[in-house]
């Protein structure tokens, strides 16, 4: 059987793989703080038929040898988190980082942690601060009884003041603490906009937003995605071409082998 066959099948299986993250990529276009997501490929096994170095005569060896290889496979997904451009919302509950920097914590239903640059928070029947699944940021903020929500300010540091009944100063009623990652490309995405901790994203670094380093928090403001459509389009046609191009060597090699088969002496 030709070899390149097989060779090619695996340049199909790849450009499907890449098409069906460029798809992703796409859908989330709008997703708030949404992280496109980036295929890495690598080059399988080369079969050796004649091996560098092999000496041709006492005294010269052969240059470079001969090696075929077996085609290709994706090696790595990875969320590229620049950050994506910002929006005015002019919602008090919506707030932003100002950076690449910095992840809020959320507290899931199971008492686990996950992270998130989605903004778009809210205010629950228990005044507590919560994400659009009714998930609680972490540390928590709860408005006291009497707070009048539309006084809510939350400056660049995190700290969140509110007014409460007739008080004429704000009061200071918690502050909003970020997360970073040595290696954040190894968070896990589990959905909802939501990344988990991984070995190889390592712990989180806790931190004063607009300290250390971290991106200041911007209230009124959401993180759209950073997904740019003319750039997936031209990976969408690259991708598509290759594709092509694999399906007509497989093409050839089949009319190759048909050749050979029919032959008669």
């Amino acid at each position: 059987m030709l070899r390149s066959l097989w060779t090619a099948a695996t340049g199909m299986i790849a450009q499907q793989y890449q098409m069906d993250t460029i798809a992703n990529n796409l859908s989330n276009v709008n997703t708030t703080g949404f992280k496109k997501n980036r295929v890495d490929f690598e080059d399988l096994i080369y079969q050796q038929q004649i091996l560098a170095g092999t000496p041709a005569t006492p005294v010269s060896e052969i240059p470079t040898g001969v090696y075929v290889g077996s085609g290709t496979k994706v090696a790595a997904t990875q969320k590229l988190f620049e950050m994506g451009s910002l929006q005015n919302t002019g919602n008090k509950f919506d707030l932003a980082i100002t950076s690449e920097v910095g992840f809020f914590k959320i507290l899931l239903p199971d008492g686990t942690f996950a992270y998130t640059r989605d903004g778009s928070f809210k205010i629950d029947s228990n005044r507590q601060i919560v994400t659009s699944n009714g998930y609680l940021l972490e540390p928590p903020i709860v408005l006291p009884e009497g707070a009048i929500n539309n006084t809510l300010q939350v400056n660049e540091d995190g700290e969140v003041y509110v007014k409460i009944k007739d008080d004429i100063r704000p009061v200071k009623i918690g502050q909003i603490l970020l997360y970073r990652f040595v290696n954040p490309a190894g968070l896990q995405a589990i959905g909802n906009n939501l990344f988990k901790e991984t070995v190889a994203s390592g712990p989180e670094i806790e931190g004063i937003p607009g300290r250390e380093g971290f991106g200041s928090i911007l209230q009124g403001f959401l993180e759209m995605s950073n997904v740019k459509i003319v750039e997936e389009m031209v990976n969408m046609i690259v991708a598509q071409r290759a594709y092509e191009s694999n399906s007509k060597a497989i093409i050839t090699s089949d009319n190759m082998l048909g050749t050979a088969i029919s032959m008669k002496r």
